[in-house]
């Protein structure tokens, strides 16, 4: 669970938020990343979905979840870490990092972590160039992940974050991770005009 995104120099306006309910978020969040995309994206680079987070705490599931949804997708531009069935959590952080540094000579990484937010940006969704740093909203730390972050935010902070984590609506978490799995698959469907062409078979 994350509450706390370094920006890079020189891209703090490159961000947006989106509230899962509106009826475009899909359409905004893949405008948004393929905006991102384009702008910083390398032919050297490969593609990475990072997703972070725990099956066993309800709010902090969003991660997880979306990889298990994209991966049963199977988009073809894009390598995806961490599912239900093998969550990237604070314990194998480190670990996944260290294996993606080996398999890939230059990972381009979109980071997607829950956070917890202020009551009214409860269900909103947060799109940016920027990493993430997994695990200060429950004051863990791990290091900064991701060329572009994506963060839903699940629940309230300041008071209890793991009660409130366990005590947070699936349902809430599950129209996130839908939201936010749509805007990712259609993102890398509709990406031949910006990604090199070398990566159109990967699975």
């Amino acid at each position: 669970m994350s509450s706390f995104r370094k920006i890079f120099s020189g891209v703090e306006n490159k961000s947006s938020r989106v509230q899962s309910s509106d009826p475009f978020a899909v359409q905004k969040i893949k405008g948004t990343l393929q905006r991102l995309v384009q702008e910083s994206y390398q032919d050297k680079d490969q593609l990475v979905v990072l997703c972070v987070g725990t099956d066993r705490s309800t709010g902090d599931a969003l991660g997880p979840l979306i990889g298990t949804k994209l991966s049963r997708l199977q988009p073809k531009k894009a390598f995806i870490y961490g599912t239900l069935d093998e969550p990237v959590h604070a314990v194998n952080l480190l670990e996944t990092m260290t294996i993606i540094e080996k398999n890939f000579n230059s990972p381009y990484i979109i980071a997607i972590d829950a956070c917890l937010g202020r009551l009214e940006s409860v269900g909103a969704i947060d799109v940016g160039a920027g990493s993430l740093r997994p695990g200060a909203g429950v004051n863990k730390d791990l290091p900064c992940v991701g060329n572009i972050y994506i963060s839903g935010i699940v629940n309230v902070s300041g008071f209890l974050e793991y009660f409130v984590l366990q005590n947070t609506r699936l349902s809430l978490v599950m129209h996130l991770a839908e939201t936010i799995t749509q805007a990712l698959y259609f993102s890398f469907e509709d990406m031949e005009n910006i990604l090199p062409q070398k990566q159109a078979g990967l699975t």
